[in-house]
């Protein structure tokens, strides 16, 4: 085993750096789910954002065996933070990772990586270096997926869309700003809406997966985005967003059961969420995992 290490091209959108790591997370979850908060949906959704860091791509370190990318060191949408993603049968490279994380992802000299609870060797590593546990994490859940108790109802006059029935990203825009708490309505500006296409361009974006309840007056007030790939037996949820106007009328359940329900029909038999907030509970979910973020500074 010659492990060797490089960084990250720095060529933003979906390179082939992109699709290497994508890879990797596919291999690191078959057959048994590891990185749960971090799968390759995550990894394509923060690739699209706008806001995404792309400026800072040749910071994200990567570990590979005979050109194999075997760990990787990454952000999500910006230094500061960091995720530790590693093949199982090499965590002899777990203190490299960290010191990497420390050394070249902090902003200002400061850094948090997330440590899942579980790893108590990680967590020895960590504290031997000086880093702290705090009170901040993040928790994901699962919903495992039987049709059956898929069910929701939807008020009169609404409906069921998907962006494959009808593809406006004016709707899209509206609901995402909306239904992340932004007030007014969302700024419908060429660049706002390229923007919002960018978004939608993954090369595995399933546009029938991205499901979203109308209202009567056709506008979509709730949605949320799924990532499934065939052959995996897994899906994400991610994001999910309901007008304020339009709450407690069961539409998130509607979109978010929905996009569930439609994975399954493809092969998941179970969905994540990087959350622990009541509504997914209520909806099926379950608790599963909880890392937490430990803190380094200078």
């Amino acid at each position: 085993m010659a492990v060797a290490f490089r960084t990250h091209s720095g060529e933003p959108g979906f390179s082939q750096d992109y699709r290497r790591i994508h890879d990797f997370m596919i291999r690191l979850n078959q057959p048994v789910i590891r990185t749960e908060g971090f799968l390759w949906g995550r990894w394509e959704w923060v690739n699209s954002l706008p806001y995404f860091e792309k400026e800072h791509l040749n910071r994200i370190g990567i570990w590979e065996d005979d050109g194999v990318i075997v760990a990787l060191a990454t952000y999500e949408q910006g230094l500061g933070n960091a995720w530790l993603l590693l093949d199982p049968n090499y965590s002899e490279l777990k203190r490299d990772m960290l010191l990497y994380a420390k050394a070249c992802l902090n902003r200002d000299g400061l850094i948090s990586v997330l440590i899942p609870d579980t790893d108590r060797e990680l967590q020895d590593i960590a504290a031997d270096e000086g880093f702290i546990p705090t009170d901040e994490g993040e928790k994901n859940a699962v919903i495992p997926i039987d049709v059956s108790r898929l069910t929701y109802a939807l008020p009169e006059g609404y409906r069921i869309v998907s962006l494959a029935d009808e593809f406006d990203l004016h709707k899209y825009n509206q609901v995402l700003w909306r239904g992340f708490n932004h007030q007014g309505d969302a700024p419908d500006t060429p660049d706002s809406l390229e923007g919002r296409r960018v978004e939608l361009s993954g090369p595995h974006v399933q546009l029938e997966l991205k499901v979203a309840v109308a209202a009567p007056n056709g506008n979509f007030v709730s949605y949320c985005g799924m990532w499934h790939l065939p052959g995996t037996d897994y899906a994400l949820v991610e994001p999910v967003a309901t007008d304020p106007d339009y709450r407690r009328m069961g539409l998130g359940r509607a979109a978010v059961l929905e996009g569930v329900r439609r994975c399954g029909a493809l092969g998941a038999i179970r969905a994540y969420v990087g959350s622990s907030q009541p509504f997914y509970y209520s909806i099926g979910f379950r608790p599963h995992s909880t890392d937490t973020w430990w803190k380094w500074s200078k």
